[in-house]
């Protein structure tokens, strides 16, 4: 049993994720679902082996003082892998997510074109949300490829671990890895602003000074993406404004309204036959939702949202009924990701 054998296995097997436990035989997660791997439980010496055939040396130290280890490999030329180590009762364990080596277009993660008209703005605040596992990273990296092919920008990526790696192209790319680069999210974004960016990318907004500046950098000329791990555009929004303190949010509210582009929410979902889908809920700020963002009726987004349709804007139940007219979903899946079940099931009857 090595590292080597399990990530060569994953990738014949289109598998998303490897889970190393004591205790339990190695595990791939296909098509959303767990699948034990070989006849061979894995021993406490065996996870510890496992988990040293991959840990950078530098993080040696982390893992076994704050018991986890974040970080990226890269397999050959085939897949890069996230891995997360970290200690549990039974001992060390380990998960890896697979990166795909290609950079997947539009149509292949089932993104409108009418998207890449968003990616020539000047400024402004463009978010991928989604819970853990949606193809949030997948999607931000698709966006960026696009704009990296296509226009003459200084795109500037933060990430937590680098997961895909951007070739120069038409574009200046430069990728900066928190904890390898630059200490945290937030003094990258502190320093980021003096390096001439056009378009920055934000792995993930985790906290109010991040989200602060991600914001400042909209506001002040720049075209900035970022992730947050919220299901639907009005929950996001919401999700941004309540991280700031009580006295500043009408502020932000004010911020925000102005700067927001659009909110590209997704699920991934097991496909009908096998494999994976997204789905996408797509809010593209207009006057109408710049001002229930400022006046905080973010609740009547969604009506906005459904009335856009001719502007490319969908609600994210109406495309998983879309899914499942087409035949790419099953009834209990779409229902399950369903932001209104009971209305879901009433609108397939």
């Amino acid at each position: 049993m090595n590292m080597e054998l399990l990530m060569r296995t994953c990738i014949s097997q289109n598998a998303s994720d490897i889970h190393i436990r004591v205790g339990r035989k190695p595990v791939l997660r296909v098509s959303g679902r767990l699948r034990d791997l070989a006849e061979e439980v894995v021993t406490s010496e065996q996870a510890e082996q496992l988990v040293s055939e991959v840990l950078p040396e530098r993080l040696r130290a982390e893992l076994n003082e704050r018991g986890s280890a974040d970080f990226a490999i890269t397999f050959g030329t085939e897949a890069r892998f996230r891995c997360s180590a970290f200690r549990e009762k039974a001992g060390q364990a380990l998960v890896l997510r697979r990166i795909p080596s290609k950079i997947l277009e539009f149509p292949e993660i089932g993104l409108p074109d009418h998207i890449k008209d968003l990616l020539s703005r000047q400024r402004g605040l463009i978010l991928v949300t989604g819970p853990t596992g949606s193809g949030k990273t997948t999607t931000l990296a698709t966006l960026i490829n696009e704009i990296n092919a296509t226009l003459d920008k200084h795109i500037v990526t933060i990430e937590d671990p680098i997961e895909y790696f951007h070739p120069q192209r038409k574009s200046i790319i430069t990728q900066r890895e928190v904890g390898v680069d630059v200490p945290d999210f937030s003094e990258a974004m502190r320093r980021v602003l003096r390096q001439d960016p056009d378009v920055i990318m934000l792995g993930e907004m985790r906290d109010y000074e991040t989200i602060s500046t991600a914001i400042t950098a909209a506001e002040t000329g720049h075209l900035v993406f970022g992730t947050l791990h919220t299901t639907g555009s009005a929950r996001t929004v919401d999700r941004i404004i309540d991280s700031f303190p009580k006295d500043q949010q009408e502020q932000v509210r004010t911020q925000l309204a102005l700067s927001i582009v659009a909110v590209i929410s997704q699920v991934l979902m097991p496909r009908k036959g096998g494999g994976m889908v997204a789905g996408f809920e797509l809010m593209i700020n207009t006057p109408a939702i710049e001002n229930y963002i400022r006046k905080a009726e973010t609740f009547k987004i969604s009506s906005d949202i459904q009335t856009g349709r001719k502007r490319g804007m969908i609600l994210l139940d109406d495309h998983l009924l879309q899914l499942w007219r087409e035949g790419k979903l099953e009834a209990e899946t779409a229902l399950e990701y369903a932001q209104d079940r009971i209305e879901m099931r009433n609108r397939m009857a």
